[in-house]
């Protein structure tokens, strides 16, 4: 647990980032400098099984590292993370030259939330044994379970 608070800090900026397994259950923090945004998992479903799976040789991506790779793409659809980084950081400090290119299609509100993500945003991540265990990590941090406090965007409701 103390890993997703004090644990390496890896810059969205520099993804993909080779110390993400391919494959593997796990949880993960984002920072906005000091301050705790985001807490996330990833593998659900994930059994230890699952994790040794291959296809041909070839680690076929599944879990933490798919997860932290749609969230460096920007791209909001399927992908409530981005969909709260645009609502709650992006649109509100739009300038209205930006909202009238928005509507006009000149400017993608997707580009700015992965501009924003890469810019300004970091994790930290553990790897779990399976799917259950993230889960459950993940919940616990949801609570306020990190000396960094409350979440901003995805605190569990008391």
């Amino acid at each position: 647990m103390q890993e997703l608070e004090t644990g390496p800090l890896h810059r969205f900026r520099d993804w993909p980032n080779e110390q993400v397994p391919k494959r593997a259950a796990g949880v993960y923090t984002v920072w906005d400098g000091d301050r705790l945004v985001y807490v996330g998992m990833s593998g659900r479903a994930m059994t230890a099984e699952d994790l040794e799976v291959s296809d041909g040789g070839r680690v076929v991506a599944k879990g933490l590292w798919t997860r932290l790779n749609s969230h460096a793409s920007g791209r909001r659809s399927g992908d409530q993370f981005c969909v709260y980084v645009g609502d709650r950081f992006v649109v509100p400090d739009l300038t209205p030259v930006q909202q009238r290119q928005l509507a006009a299609g000149s400017l993608s509100l997707d580009s700015l939330v992965r501009a924003f993500v890469r810019e300004r945003l970091t994790y930290r991540f553990v790897i779990t044994t399976d799917g259950a265990e993230a889960l459950k990590l993940e919940r616990e941090v949801r609570r306020g379970s990190l000396a960094a406090g409350k979440l901003s965007l995805n605190p569990l409701a008391s």
